[in-house]
């Protein structure tokens, strides 16, 4: 039983079904998807709302067992969901933007991203700063909430 390889998956949170995005990473593995996807979804289903796209680290093993590591959602999803978006703009224009945020907002997905693993140690100021910077990239704009 050794290590085989990773796999990065982005499937959505309790509603993962054995198909043709997770049959072509996980095949190829030998895994069995249908048991993955059981997995993935009884251990997602209270963390998420039902469809959220999560990051998946698959770590697949010789003998076609697996682990996996399920991370948060991408911050450009959770910007969006945020400032009520549902699509960015074209092409963003730093004059017209296409949403705006509220720096508590920012500070609640920095929360929501400092949870990963690979982020436990980063200062919750610098991963607010890493958000302020994907919001800014879509064509949102933090600012106060008016009165």
């Amino acid at each position: 039983m050794s290590f085989v390889r990773h796999v990065m998956l982005r499937v959505p949170a309790g509603a993962a079904r054995p198909g043709p995005a997770i049959g072509q990473a996980l095949g190829p593995l030998g895994i069995n998807m249908s048991e993955f996807c059981k997995q993935f979804n009884e251990k997602t289903d209270g963390l998420y709302e039902k469809n959220t796209p999560l990051g998946v680290q698959l770590s697949a093993l010789s003998d076609r067992s697996f682990t996996f590591d399920v991370r948060s959602p991408p911050t450009s999803y959770l910007v969006k969901k945020a400032a009520g978006v549902t699509k960015g703009p074209a092409e963003p224009n730093p004059d017209k933007p296409s949403g705006y945020i509220t720096p508590e907002a920012v500070y609640e997905i920095a929360k929501i991203k400092q949870r990963d693993s690979m982020r436990w140690h980063l200062p919750l100021k610098g991963i607010a700063r890493s958000v302020v910077g994907t919001a800014r990239s879509i064509g949102i704009h933090v600012k106060e909430a008016e009165s």
